[in-house]
C-alpha cells in the first residue's frame, strides 16, 4: 500500500506544535501528581478534561476513532489510562481504583489552535515490586534510545532497531501492532514509526517532520489482545505487565527536539 508522504512543517507550524506540545506535557505532569493508591482512573480523566478545556484546548481522545462499519465506538474519555497488563487505550472508570503496587500509563493528547500534542508516561503507584520498576525504567530507556537516533538522513527503522535491541537485552517483548506516528494538524499522520526491526516502509527523516516515539514494552511476550466488548482496551496476551513512554519529536536541521519534554518543566 502506498502511503502519503510525511508532512514537513513550516516554521509557523513548528511554533504551533511547540506550544501545544508544551501544554500536553503540563497536562501529563498534573495528571501524574494525582497518581496514588485509592485514586480512580476516572478522577484522573476528569482532571485532565478540566485542565485541558480551561487552557483553551480540546482533549483529542474524546469521541475519537469511531468506525461504524467495523462496529468501533468513539473513545469515550479525555485521556487513556492503562493499568498493569493494559498496553494502551485503557478507558478510565470510576470502578477502576489504583492500588499499591500498580503501574499506570497516562496518555495525553490535546489540540490547541488546530495542532496536536501527544505524550505519555508510566507511573508507579505506591510501593512497586522490583521487576515492575525495572520494566518501567527500561521502557523509558527504550524511548530515549530511539529518540537519540533521530536526525536528518536517518530512517524510521533505525529508531525501531535501537528500541528492540535494548528491550531484548532484558528478555522483554516489544509490541508490534501499535506504532509511533506522524502528528500535527491530524492526530495520526505519516510517517509510521515502528518500535521494532520492521521490514516495511523505511522513510528517511527530514527536517520539519514531527512524529511520536512511543514504545510499548511487555514484561512477557509481545502478543496482544483487543477487548471484544469495548473495542479499545489492548492487553498483553499472556497477562504480563506492560509499560510505555511517549514523546512528540521534531526533526531539526542538525538533530531533534523533544517537544513534549515534561522532564524540563519547572
Amino acid at each position: 500500500m502506498n502511503r502519503r508522504p510525511a508532512t514537513i512543517k513550516s516554521q509557523a507550524e513548528i511554533e504551533a506544535m511547540r506550544t501545544t506540545c508544551k501544554l500536553a506535557a503540563r497536562i501529563l505532569k498534573m495528571a501524574g501528581e494525582l497518581v496514588k493508591p485509592g485514586v480512580s482512573t476516572e478522577e484522573i480523566n476528569e482532571a485532565v478534561h478540566t485542565y485541558t478545556v480551561e487552557a483553551g484546548a480540546i482533549p483529542a481522545p474524546l469521541h475519537y476513532g469511531a468506525d461504524v462499519a467495523r462496529g468501533i465506538p468513539p473513545f469515550p474519555k479525555s485521556v487513556c489510562t492503562s493499568v498493569n497488563d493494559v498496553i494502551c487505550h485503557g478507558i478510565p472508570s470510576s470502578r477502576e481504583i489504583l492500588r499499591d503496587g500498580d503501574i499506570v500509563n497516562i496518555d495525553v493528547t490535546c489540540i490547541l489552535d488546530g495542532f496536536h500534542g501527544d505524550t505519555s508516561r508510566t507511573f508507579l503507584v505506591g510501593e512497586v515490586r522490583p521487576e515492575a520498576c525495572r520494566l518501567v525504567e527500561v521502557s523509558y530507556e527504550c524511548m530515549m534510545l530511539g529518540i537519540e537516533t533521530v536526525k536528518p538522513g536517518t530512517r524510521t527503522r533505525d529508531i525501531g532497531i535501537a528500541i528492540e535491541n535494548h528491550a531484548k537485552k532484558y528478555g522483554y517483548g516489544v509490541v508490534e501492532e501499535y506504532v509511533g506516528h506522524g502528528i500535527g494538524r491530524n492526530f495520526h499522520e505519516e510517517p509510521q514509526v515502528p518500535h521494532y526491526r520492521s521490514r516495511g516502509e523505511n522513510p528517511r527523516l527530514r527536517p520539519g517532520m514531527t512524529f511520536t516515539i512511543e514504545p510499548m514494552i511487555n514484561l512477557g511476550a509481545k502478543e496482544t489482545v483487543l477487548d471484544p466488548d469495548d473495542h479499545w482496551t489492548v492487553r498483553t496476551a499472556d497477562g504480563s505487565l506492560s509499560a510505555q513512554f511517549e514523546h512528540t519529536i521534531l526533526v531539526t536541521d542538525h538533530g531533534h527536539d523533544i517537544l513534549t519534554d515534561w522532564a524540563k518543566l519547572s
